[in-house]
Parts: structure tokens; sequence; C-alpha cells
């Protein structure tokens, strides 16, 4: 079965934990010592893992990354297997475990799923955001460290690769002839358990043909592999109805032929190249993606993209 990118890390980032982390000393906070009055750029990114608190791995939840911006989603799950949550995390970047931090950022929490709906058993319900400048491909170490409460520490890695696996932005939208309600049933064209039919009216085809703005969401919501990605598609329904007037088409298709994990990925899952589900892309008049989403996307950035679309 297809797994996604986050679910593929958390078993080996698992391990790591339970192997590797604990608590630095004077995990309480009442210890000092001369290296925390060390300022956080004069340390190595080891030194500021290994500060006062808790120390962990990150749980990545996006993976497919080019030079550029890329927008780098994480959970920091502590030792006792319960997700972190805090408004904001610091992050900072080094090119070695053993090295400088070169930069530093702010990591904002963001909803996954349409807010106000209750969650699922055991489903996460926050997920941290950053946004990293990485113009050179290779592997980057970076740090995760919420701000308030009980301190602890994230740490993990950032693969940058020479291209992207799934369409980059400015890339043109493959003209894939998804279905639609003129050639099948709802119920056959998602696994969604609420769906919306203004989802499946037109084709990613028809509308590059057409010169329409579109977003699409590739997703499979019953048999999604993370704790994150099934509600995507409820996520890129709710922001639709935020723009039913504005002419932009809003269109989901699922990830495998007849919506049957054992026959495999269908024809537009290849078409496009995509390593991981779920996947969204928001495509200009032109047919070029102007902004795109690996995994979990929030109301609030998907609703920013599309006015930045429209």
């Amino acid at each position: 079965m297809r797994r996604s990118a986050a679910a593929c890390l958390v078993v080996a980032l698992s391990a790591l934990i339970a192997s590797g982390c604990g608590g630095s000393d004077g995990d309480d906070g009442a210890t000092t010592s001369s290296t925390t009055a060390t300022t956080a750029a004069e340390r190595t990114l080891e030194a500021l893992w290994r500060a006062p608190g808790e120390d962990v791995a990150i749980v990545p939840g996006t993976s497919d990354f080019g030079p550029g911006t890329v927008r780098f989603t994480f959970l920091v799950v502590d030792g006792q297997g319960r997700v972190v949550t805090r408004p904001t995390a610091k992050v900072w970047l080094a090119e070695d475990l053993k090295a400088k931090p070169f930069a530093e950022t702010i990591a904002k929490s963001e909803p996954v799923g349409v807010p106000g709906s209750a969650p699922e058993p055991g489903e996460v319900q926050d997920v941290f955001v950053s946004h990293l400048k990485l113009d050179t491909p290779g592997k980057y170490w970076v740090l995760a460290e919420p701000v308030g409460g009980r301190k602890i520490q994230a740490v993990g890695n950032v693969v940058v690769n020479s291209a992207t696996a799934a369409p980059d932005v400015g890339a043109a939208a493959y003209p894939s002839k998804t279905p639609t309600l003129a050639n099948a049933t709802l119920k056959e064209l998602t696994t969604s358990t609420n769906p919306d039919p203004q989802l499946y009216r037109t084709s990613v085809a028809d509308a590059i043909a057409a010169k329409k703005p579109f977003v699409v969401v590739f997703a499979t919501p019953k048999y999604c592999t993370s704790r994150t990605c099934g509600p995507v598609v409820d996520v890129v329904s709710a922001v639709r109805k935020k723009h039913a007037k504005s002419g932009i088409e809003f269109i989901h298709a699922e990830i495998y032929k007849d919506n049957d994990p054992t026959k495999g990925e269908n024809t537009w899952v290849r078409e496009w190249k995509l390593p991981s589900e779920p996947w969204t892309f928001l495509v200009g008049a032109d047919g070029t993606i102007k902004s795109r989403f690996e995994g979990t996307v929030s109301v609030n950035e998907l609703d920013a993209a599309v006015k930045r679309l429209s």
C-alpha cells in the first residue's frame, strides 16, 4: 500500500527517539550552565539540541524539496508519544549537527482539517509549518524548539534534491483526464464519507483547456496512511465555498485505480509523478503551477494561496 511521506518517516524516527534521545541535564529548566548563557549564534546545533530539556527527533510531514524556499511541516513528539502543540516553535538550520546554525526562523502551528470539526480518535490536530530558504541541494540539519511550556528540542534532516519529484511551482500542469460526474457516480469518484459534489464537475484537462485557474487535490480520504492527510479534501471543500463566485475550479482526484489500493496508483497520479499523498496544487489560467502543498494544508494557508491565484 502507498504510504505518505510522513508515515514512512515516523517509523524510522520513532526508533531514533527511543534509542538516541532523552532528557538533557537540567531538563526541568532549573539548572543553568555557561553553555546555556551562550547565544544561539555561538553554539553548534548539537549544543542547542542538548540544552536543558527533552531531546527528541523531528517527525517530518513533507520531504519533496528542490532548491529555493521549501515548506517544511513537522511534529514534535515527546518520549511518551505525545504530540507537543504550541502556537510557535523556534527553528534553526545548519549544514551539520556539529556546525553552527546559518539561519533561524519561526514555525507556526496550523490546524489539521477544518476548524471546528471533530477530530477522529488519535488524529493529529495541529502541525508546525516552516518556510526554509535552501538554495543549494544537499542534506541539512534542522532543530525545532516549541516556544513556551516544558522544554523540548527536536532534531532532524531536510534533504534538498536538484529537482522535485512532483511538479514544482512554474511547471506546466499535466492535462490529466480526471473523472467527473459526467462519466462516473459520486461513490465511484471519491472515498470521502461526506463528499462535496462540486469537486467533481470538471477535470484537470478541461480546466486547462478552458484556461481556468483551478485547485486540484490528489488524496484518498479512506485509505490515507498518515494521521494528517485525510482531512485535506475537507479543507479544499471549505475553501471552495469561500471562493464560490471567483471562477476558480476546485477538483478532487483519488489515488488508487478504482479506489482499490490493491490495484495500485491510478493514471493521473503517475502522470503527475507524485511520490506521496496527499498533494494540493494551484494552477493559473496559463496552465502553470502557482503554489503546491505536500501533505496537510490548513484552511488559512490554502485560502491565502487561492486569493493570490484569483
